[in-house]
């Protein structure tokens, strides 16, 4: 082992194609090596690590690149190595649950604008059917919050999944959409953001819309968290944050049969020691059973046949 550490010092890397790797196509099987553990796992190669991986990247068979993927789909890196920040921490794992989503051919994204690219949040976050259509349905710019305006509307964009088309008025208004003319609605990171009367009439039009059968996907932050980190909303356009018993009952009330619900950053630890450990609950990353412990709260509702 230490004379395969002592042949890579120094040694330029045999990346093919090297051009296109820039810095790492310059450096050692070392470096790389060290780079890649001290940028994702936060720490140096143990002599397994080194043992796995230097050979390979020595004679070109394994990249860069495939390193730090092993390195990110590592049991250490999902369940040990802490997370740099909540807020990426939570992105991950709505983007896990927004692969989990049924599949539908005509769908509403409610709120789904991804700033700075237009193919909408649904798709960039990993949305993995095709569709016929799928409308994104967001305030026009100048009514959000200067945080989430843009230059200039979007009209069409067209996917590898589908066309995404833009409608630019408040999701409390779906008087556009006929009765039983949607598969999925997904509601991300917005029913927060009305009043609990205007939530009522948003969900009881998400029924209206969506045929039997149809299904609605939910995520919102859960108030029992977001109380222990601060007294007042984490966002301070939020009208109000839902515990699970409080939205269950509105998914119901609203003629929504709840078919998974799962939570997203477990908070247990930190419910437990009654104080919010950002580094505990941003390195409690994904789905996970115990809804009313997590950060998020998460549903997938179906419309009874």
């Amino acid at each position: 082992m230490k004379g395969a550490l002592r042949r890579a010092r120094g040694a330029p890397l045999p990346i093919p194609g090297g051009s296109r790797w820039r810095a790492l196509s310059k450096m050692s099987a070392e470096q790389v090596l060290d780079t890649v553990y001290e940028l994702i796992l936060g720490r140096e190669p143990d002599p397994t690590g080194a043992q796995s991986y230097l050979a390979g990247l020595q004679n070109g068979s394994i990249t860069p690149q495939e390193v730090a993927q092993w390195a990110v789909a590592s049991g250490e890196w999902w369940s040990v190595t802490s997370f740099p920040g909540l807020g990426q921490s939570l992105h991950l794992s709505r983007m896990m649950f927004v692969r989990s989503l049924p599949s539908g051919q005509r769908i509403l994204d409610l709120g789904g604008t991804s700033l700075g690219n237009a193919t909408g949040a649904l798709v960039l976050m990993g949305y993995p059917y095709a569709f016929e259509d799928l409308v994104v349905i967001d305030l026009p710019s100048e009514e959000r919050n200067a945080l989430y305006q843009e230059e200039s509307a979007h009209q069409v964009t067209h996917t590898k999944l589908g066309p995404v088309r833009y409608r630019y008025h408040s999701m409390v208004d779906l008087s556009d959409y006929p009765d039983d003319s949607v598969d999925l609605v997904y509601s991300g990171q917005s029913i927060e953001h009305v009043p609990l009367d205007v939530a009522d009439t948003v969900l009881a039009e998400v029924r209206r819309v969506l045929r039997p059968g149809g299904f609605l996907g939910i995520d919102t932050p859960n108030a029992r968290v977001t109380r222990l980190q601060q007294d007042e909303f984490i966002d301070p356009d939020h009208e109000h944050e839902y515990t699970n018993a409080e939205l269950s009952e509105k998914l119901i009330r609203a003629g929504l049969e709840i078919v998974d619900a799962k939570g997203l950053n477990y908070a247990g630890p930190s419910l437990a020691a009654g104080h919010f450990d950002v580094d505990q609950i941003a390195t409690a990353r994904g789905i996970f059973n115990a809804i009313e412990d997590c950060y998020l709260l998460a549903y997938v509702c179906r419309v009874p046949t």
